[in-house]
């Protein structure tokens, strides 16, 4: 009696284990599918699906099919452009800065921003205030735009 328990026993484990080994290799390879999936339809492409960006956008192109067609990085210097003129260098900074945080694919395009908005600064508020709102965004590109401008 005991050896056709350990049978029954053996036999009842039988499918279970079958089953499990099915799962242990399915398993893995239905979450790489689906990871794989889910990463297929993510937006990489940077269209103005970023609301720091589609604000940017849609105020700059309004109607124009030029504007349109702009570069994003165009787009985002030239509506920081317009806020340090209306508010102050401050604004523009922390709003490139959430910018780049954003959206990683404008870090490249940094530098030049912060530069712009430094010589901008300068026009605006002159070289002694423009340099008091310099901080380490982009490392320091907008106080190098102040330097050049004053320069």
């Amino acid at each position: 009696m005991k050896h056709s328990t350990n049978q029954q026993t053996r036999r009842g484990r039988g499918p279970a284990r079958r089953i499990g080994r099915t799962l242990a290799f399915v398993l893995p390879v239905v979450l790489v599918l689906s990871g794989t999936l889910a990463v297929t339809r993510v937006n990489w492409s940077g269209s103005p699906s970023d609301p720091v960006l589609t604000a940017a956008d849609t105020s700059t192109s309004a109607g124009s099919p030029r504007a349109a067609k702009r570069a994003p990085q165009d787009v985002l210097r030239d509506r920081l452009l317009t806020e340090l003129q209306e508010e102050n260098p401050g604004v523009a900074l922390t709003h490139l800065q959430q910018a780049v945080n954003g959206r990683p694919s404008l870090a490249k395009h940094c530098v030049s921003i912060a530069r712009a908005l430094g010589q901008a600064a300068v026009r605006v508020y002159g070289p002694t205030r423009a340099q008091s709102y310099a901080r380490p965004v982009c490392d320091t590109a907008f106080a190098t735009g102040v330097a050049a401008a004053h320069g």
